[in-house]
């Protein structure tokens, strides 16, 4: 096969990083007939700790190192661990939108473990409460602009996931992506000053749905009215290629006990074995439909008991969550700040009929205070079964949850009144935001309301005495 690429995460300083997991690859690579020796694995050494760095010069210098390999055969398999997933993917836009700038070294596999695709929700929390926790780093500074870019809802995060919802599927060109993720974190690296090192719905740093790249694009629009109180909001739903996306029970982002790099998981290698032995686009649409078939079956067996000593084991559910990364903007590109947006259920469009426990967690982009992300319990929104306790199938942990379909929104601009104001808006009838979220999974929802622009912004007249019209009625809504 191909040249073999191993990517580290952000912020590591020694390759040690990778454990035993190029050896053991290699040996279960071998024993499968895939042809994969030593020499043909490279190991990467980058620095993302200094705050001159951004992501740009990252994907330029792993382009300068790939050409430096001077291969034989133009063509390379990566994998990637945390950060090193949107820094390939990077170079992948990149070499498309700047031909005559970057390498034409053609990737076949990219097989990302743990990515942080949409971001992580620890980067927000700033250099210094994040270089505490040892799961991550290892006695250097974060890298602040690579930092930035690694905030829930950045723009560069979103442009780059945006680009490959609207793009083709690049499996049909012989280029095969992959997300492995572990399903939980290590809860012996909890942080006890940072609950976001314990979340369920993540692995100790990225959150299943963050790493996911089967994502959908939202977008909730209306058109300008003259006279409507409240503006109705349509649904337009894009869906991204497929990749396949493999959740792998018990593993952990960090750490060489549970670490989906480091351990080495005899799980773990099985899995990335399978991605590599992909061939064709027929062979990819089948990893997939396994990988979801393994999913559902990690989802129905969803209840962890974690030990606590001579207490009473601690109960998680690991419910499909989903991540909604909420953007407020107007038809002119304005973000609408302050504006309030509420979500809603049930045909009399309640907040009061949203299940209890649905969100999880909320962040505001730093950089973009109109983007915020959005942390949700797929399952009690859709609805779901009984949870029973694994120790007494007789006992309930958690009663049957029905869904209160449809799911709208309701949004309140700050600017009711003025030449140039915005209106109130809700989501139209039998419009359901439900068919835009999946279980694991992201969506960008844009709620794009119109400008309200009054006639007397604007006039001509033929009064040619002074006049005075600082004080002039509005008029009527252009449009």
């Amino acid at each position: 096969m191909s040249t073999l690429v191993f990517i580290h995460g952000w912020s590591v300083t020694n390759t040690a990083t990778y454990g035993q997991m190029p050896q053991r690859l290699q040996q279960q690579a071998a024993a499968q007939g895939l042809s994969l020796a030593l020499r043909d694995i490279w190991l990467s050494e980058y620095v993302s700790f200094d705050d001159a760095v951004t992501m740009a010069d990252l994907v330029r210098a792993f382009d300068h190192a790939l050409r430096d390999l001077h291969l034989l055969e133009p063509s390379v398999a990566c994998i990637t661990h945390s950060t090193g997933g949107p820094i390939v993917r990077e170079w992948l836009r990149a070499q498309r939108d700047k031909p005559g700038s970057f390498s034409t070294i053609r990737l076949t596999h990219l097989v990302m473990l743990a990515p942080a695709n949409f971001g992580s929700a620890l980067a927000q929390l700033g250099k210094g409460v994040i270089s505490r926790i040892k799961a991550w780093f290892n006695g250097v500074e974060p890298g602040q602009r690579i930092l930035d870019w690694l905030q829930l809802g950045s723009p560069e995060s979103l442009s780059l996931n945006l680009d490959r919802i609207h793009s083709a599927d690049p499996a049909s060109r012989g280029q095969f992506l992959f997300v492995l993720i572990g399903d939980r974190p290590d809860r012996s690296l909890y942080d006890h000053l940072n609950s976001y090192t314990g979340e369920d719905g993540s692995d100790g740093v990225v959150r299943l749905a963050a790493a996911n790249l089967n994502a959908q694009h939202a977008v909730l629009s209306t058109q300008a009215g003259r006279g409507n109180l409240v503006d109705p909001l349509s649904l337009f739903l894009s869906r991204g290629p497929r990749c396949a996306f493999k959740l792998l029970a018990g593993i952990a982002h960090s750490g060489e006990d549970h670490g989906i790099l480091a351990s080495a998981a005899p799980a773990t290698i099985d899995a990335i074995v399978r991605c590599l032995a992909v061939r064709s686009p027929a062979d990819y649409a089948a990893v997939c439909d396994a990988f979801a078939q393994e999913n559902a079956a990690r989802d129905a067996d969803k209840v962890e008991l974690e030990p606590a000593g001579p207490f009473a084991p601690r109960v998680h559910i690991h419910d499909p969550r989903s991540l909604l990364i909420l953007r407020l903007t107007d038809e002119a590109g304005e973000p609408l700040t302050g504006a309030g947006f509420l979500l809603t259920a049930g045909p009399q469009a309640s907040p009061d009929l949203l299940p209890p426990g649905f969100l999880i967690d909320r962040q505001a982009n730093p950089r973009q205070r109109s983007t915020v992300s959005l942390f949700l319990n797929y399952a009690l929104l859709a609805g779901d079964a009984r949870v029973p306790d694994p120790r007494n199938p007789r006992k309930t942990l958690r009663d049957a949850v029905i869904a209160h379909r449809p799911y709208g929104a309701n949004v309140q601009p700050v600017d009711l009144t003025g030449l140039v104001h915005h209106a109130l808006a809700s989501t139209a009838p039998g419009e359901d935001l439900l068919t835009a979220l999946g279980p694991h999974q992201t969506t960008v929802l844009d709620v794009v309301l119109p400008r309200k622009i009054h006639e007397g912004l604007f006039r001509l007249t033929q009064h040619l005495a002074p006049e005075d019209f600082r004080h002039l009625p509005p008029g009527d809504v252009i449009g």
